[in-house]
């Protein structure tokens, strides 16, 4: 390492990697701001391009002024050079690498460049923050691979980022929060929504009504949104589950069925609506990837942090949907607390109380175990999965290989499933099919610890041990100031 300011790594540009960002730098730390995204904001603050001609981009978002302080406040750090921005930087791992004693553990973040992902960097950094997010967890169910058939946050990045839509008439199903801005923001985008198809029973929002209670301003938000629904004519299916999607060469329409109480699909229930679009979510998954190739405890599927929002980890923090999916507010007070943290640290310092942000963080930490408890998927989802249903796409394992290495060949665990059937053996790695064949199989999901966050030309993993502080860049081209 060069001599100068403590330099932090905050990985992930959205809500709580921002809020790290400008934490830190106000405290004298340097922060190089690492994103695969052309553009600061994540999915939550995903806008389209300038191109486009919006007018009115924050018709697509709430919590829009947050926004404006969080860009403001990375454009002052940029101009003053406290903060470097490395969008297009798609990070595949991070490696400690050791100081002189007494220095620290010191890291280096290898990441692809560009659209292309063909080249490869090394930025060093004395401390990394990690802010991956999350990524929607996806469950299989029959013609689910058609064109038409998208994940709900998948809906919302075409409108908020491309200011498109999946189609002309639309169904929005699962189960979750997601679900009730995917409706909206479509039938305010002109789609005709021709349900909103919500597993949850509503007795369930009554019962943890005192839970609820302690975040109003998500209360207030959940009824903003039903408003809109009736505005704009939705029809609410609450206790119900898609069976099917249909059609030949797209989708056509979709069957729905009301579930019963023990979770299971009551029979005679079944109903076709026709539409050209079905956006389907069931929650999301912490994106762990990095913290586990750095050796970071996951607790579940979260990584597990202490008050300060330190992992394991020494010099390894973590913020936001990485630690448990909570939402922007979330987001935004862990992002806050852990930058503090990590800039005191640097510093030889213990961090001054955050009060405010951890008294946020405590309420929308309850709010979310809450909501957690009552959005889930039917328990008997698999039940409806045909053995002929593509499971794992990458590798076209259907749901029925998947059961007969269970039942006929005694794998009693996701990496026996794998191995038997290369379920999760694709280009994803396991990322989108991995519940669903845990779901299937009847097996916990349990953490795969993997080395590459992402793949990665051979070439570029063969040269990244080359200690020359730009690992990779194409020829001709010089480092980031990022790099040593």
């Amino acid at each position: 390492m060069t001599d100068g300011p403590h330099r932090l790594a905050v990985i992930g540009a959205g809500p709580a990697g921002l809020a790290a960002c400008l934490a830190a730098a106000a405290r004298g730390v340097r922060v190089t701001l690492i994103d695969a995204a052309p553009a600061a904001g994540g999915q939550f603050y995903r806008r389209p391009a300038s191109g486009l001609g919006a007018r009115r981009p924050s018709a697509l978002h709430h919590r829009w002024s947050t926004w404006e302080r969080l860009e403001r406040g990375l454009a002052a750090h940029l101009e003053a050079g406290t903060v470097e921005h490395l969008p297009d930087h798609h990070v595949w791992t991070v490696e400690r690498t050791g100081q002189a004693p007494g220095a620290g553990p010191g890291f280096t973040v290898h990441a692809l460049i560009g659209p292309l992902q063909e080249h490869s960097v090394a930025v060093r950094a004395d401390a990394v923050l990690l802010a991956t997010g999350g990524y929607e967890k996806v469950l299989p169910f029959p013609g689910w691979t058609l064109p038409g058939v998208v994940t709900a946050g998948g809906a919302q990045a075409m409108l908020k980022g491309g200011l498109v839509v999946p189609g002309h008439r639309a169904v929005v199903a699962g189960s979750g929060p997601l679900l009730l801005p995917v409706a909206t923001g479509l039938a305010a985008a002109g789609v005709e929504v021709a349900a909103l198809v919500e597993s949850l029973d509503p007795r369930r929002l009554a019962r943890a009504a005192g839970a609820l209670a302690s975040a109003p301003d998500k209360a207030a938000e959940g009824a903003r949104y039903a408003a809109r629904l009736l505005r704009h004519r939705v029809p609410f299916l609450p206790r119900h589950t898609v069976l099917e999607a249909q059609g030949e060469g797209r989708l056509e329409a979709v069957t729905v069925a009301a579930l019963g109480p023990d979770g299971r699909v009551r029979p005679g229930t079944e109903r076709r609506i026709p539409c050209e679009a079905l956006a389907v979510g069931h929650g999301m998954i912490p994106h762990t990837d990095l913290a586990e190739a750095l050796g970071c405890r996951v607790d579940g599927v979260n990584v597990s942090v202490d008050d300060e929002q330190r992992t394991a980890v020494p010099g390894v923090w973590a913020a936001g949907e990485t630690t448990g999916i909570g939402g922007v507010e979330l987001a935004l007070a862990e992002g806050h607390i852990a930058g503090r943290s990590a800039a005191a640290r640097l510093h030889g310092t213990a961090p001054d109380p955050a009060a405010r942000a951890a008294r946020v963080r405590t309420r929308t930490r309850r709010f979310a175990a809450t909501l957690e408890t009552m959005y889930r998927p039917p328990l008997h989802w698999a039940d409806q999965v045909t053995d002929d249903t593509v499971v794992c796409r990458c590798e076209e394992v259907t749901a029925g290989r998947v059961r007969e290495a269970v039942t006929g060949l005694g794998a009693g665990d996701l990496r026996t499933v794998k191995l038997l059937t290369r379920a999760g053996m694709g280009w994803c790695q396991g990322r989108i099919c991995e519940p669903a064949v845990a779901g299937l199989a009847g097996c916990e999901q349990t953490p795969a610890r993997r080395m590459l966050a992402r793949p990665v030309p051979l070439g570029e993993l063969a040269s990244a041990g080359a200690d020359n502080g730009c690992d990779g860049c194409p020829p001709g081209e010089s480092p980031p100031s990022a790099h040593p």
